[in-house]
């Protein structure tokens, strides 16, 4: 799942959905103002939940993915060279808060985006206009690009900064935001279908958006998507509020044209390559790469899990089952410089983000979904809530809930919580190893850990789906105000993955949140003593 790649994923407009391109109103190329391509028609949620269950019931066209010459061989670097012209922003001469920018089509992104402007319940179709863009080093002539060529998404921008953008609409179903360190990680997905599975994973697109204008001095923007695939179409509903915690509020209705195995209900996407609990795929110089370091949850029952991730070497699906969750996210716990000494693309500055329900979901499972990569290019993790019945084609499905990005969660453990997982060779210091066995040390820090005293009898709770436990200890851990709960597995002979859970607890209550862990054993041959 290449990071450039899923950008092919983007699926076109077909003539029944969307308003054709060719009505392009050919206007002055050297004004900065924005053209319209077409006559303004009415519009709100209402009507885009209609026209999402309309496109369900009609059999679904396979997008055209062919580019005009001029930038269908365009690479990474050239395609990365044309630039947006700032004069051309939307609602730049408006005085307001917000400014939105375009993406250019081109490289891996080959099918059109339509973009609208809503002012007063009136949509407008904004027109594509090569003037819009700097074409740079691309090679790339403005003039002999077609005029409906349309565009690639969107990026916006806020406040009094107009020279960094704060959240970007672009590829497949994608998007993403930064909080207040402005710096992009992760991404956010409209949906998942069939991620995870034996066979290749299905990418719906946001074949459209619609930007409506805000009011002075709103600090809040609402934009609208409609979702498309050969499963499944979508209306989606977007309340996007800057700040040091980036807040959006998604309300989405799905209408399936046929039923689809495994459907993620907003899932987030990101990527692992190493870490301090996982070095399997460890050749860089530096000590860990990863947008994020694990995934917590806060289960419908009260209980607060984190799951550290891991770059394993076969595709790992977990599923962790749950009603009604109070929220969940991937999670950059780990914010300190000097364990990644990346001072290029800034790991410790990675947004974490938060899935909270804004009504009941009901049973089903937060899923996991781990997959090898062997470089950072690579989006490896994905974290989605599956219902437990399947969705129908002929119903309407409904979901609202809140991604919060930045720094930290919105809403913390009252326990104590995981500072680090490390794993190596089990076994005593200076004795012989007569078997094989591995070892795991894990820091908890904070909650009631902060004032307990040295001397408390402190328990690490431990239970293995398989193997046995030995060397098991909890001592407290005075570099991080916390403690170290410690302990070896000793696997059986297979080499399927074993689940660990494990968490501290004092007089039988707990001291931390839930700890689970998932340890694949090297085959019995190789399992080096």
């Amino acid at each position: 799942m290449n990071r450039r790649e899923l950008l092919k994923s983007t699926a076109a407009l077909t003539a029944t959905a969307l308003p054709s391109l060719s009505a392009f109103l050919s206007l002055r190329a050297d004004a900065d103002e924005l053209k319209p391509l077409g006559h303004p028609h009415p519009f709100d949620y209402a009507k885009l939940k209609g026209r999402a269950r309309a496109m369900a019931g009609k059999p679904w066209q396979p997008p055209p993915t062919t580019l005009p010459k001029p930038i269908a061989g365009l690479d990474w670097d050239r395609w990365q060279s044309i630039r947006f012209r700032d004069g051309h922003s939307l609602w730049r001469d408006e005085h307001l808060d917000f400014q939105a920018r375009f993406f250019h089509l081109g490289f891996t992104v080959r099918t059109p985006v339509h973009l609208f402007e809503v002012v007063d319940g009136r949509a407008t179709e904004i027109a594509y206009d090569s003037a819009m863009f700097d074409y740079g080093k691309s090679g790339v002539k403005p003039g002999s690009l077609p005029a409906d060529l349309g565009f690639a998404g969107f990026r916006l921008y806020y406040g009094d900064d107009f020279q960094r953008d704060v959240a970007a609409f672009q590829g497949a179903s994608y998007f993403r935001a930064v909080g207040g360190e402005k710096q992009y990680g992760q991404s956010a997905r409209g949906l998942a279908v069939d991620c995870g599975l034996p066979r290749p994973e299905e990418f719906p697109t946001f074949v459209a958006y619609w930007l409506e204008r805000p009011a002075a001095g709103a600090t809040s923007v609402t934009v609208y998507g409609l979702l498309d695939s050969a499963s499944v179409t979508g209306a989606y509903r977007f309340i996007l509020t800057p700040g040091d915690s980036f807040v959006m509020d998604i309300d989405t209705a799905l209408y399936l044209r046929k039923p689809i195995e495994r459907i993620g209900i907003a899932p987030l996407t990101s990527m692992f390559e190493c870490g301090e609990n996982d070095r399997r795929v460890a050749h860089d110089w530096r000590p860990e790469i990863h947008d994020t370091d694990g995934l917590q949850i806060w289960n419908g029952r009260g209980e607060w899990i984190w799951r550290p991730l891991v770059n394993p070497s076969a595709v790992h699906v977990n599923s962790f089952f749950d009603d009604n969750p109070h929220g969940f996210g991937l999670m950059q716990r780990d914010r300190n410089f000097d364990h990644y000494q990346d001072d290029g693309v800034f790991y410790d500055r990675r947004p974490s983000v938060w899935v909270e329900p804004k009504e009941d979901w009901g049973p089903g499972v937060v899923m996991l979904v781990e997959i090898p990569t062997a470089d950072e290019t690579s989006d490896n993790i994905v974290a989605f809530w599956k219902p437990k019945d399947p969705l129908q084609p002929g119903q309407e499905y409904r979901y609202a809930y809140r991604l919060s990005w930045g720094a930290h969660p919105p809403y913390q453990p009252p326990l104590g919580t995981t500072r680090a997982t490390r794993t190596g060779l089990g076994g005593v210091v200076g004795q012989p190893r007569r078997y094989f066995s591995w070892r795991f040390a894990v820091d908890f820090a904070g909650g009631p850990l902060t004032d307990l005293p040295r001397d408390a009898k402190v328990e690490a709770v431990i239970e293995p789906s398989r193997g046995r436990v030995e060397i098991v200890s909890a001592r407290p851990l005075d570099a991080i105000n916390g403690w170290r709960a410690m302990f070896d597995l000793v696997p059986d002979d297979s080499s399927e993955p074993i689940d660990i859970r494990l968490y501290l607890r004092l007089d039988g209550k707990p001291l931390t949140e839930t700890w689970l862990y998932q340890y694949t054993p090297p085959p019995v041959d190789q399992r080096q003593l």
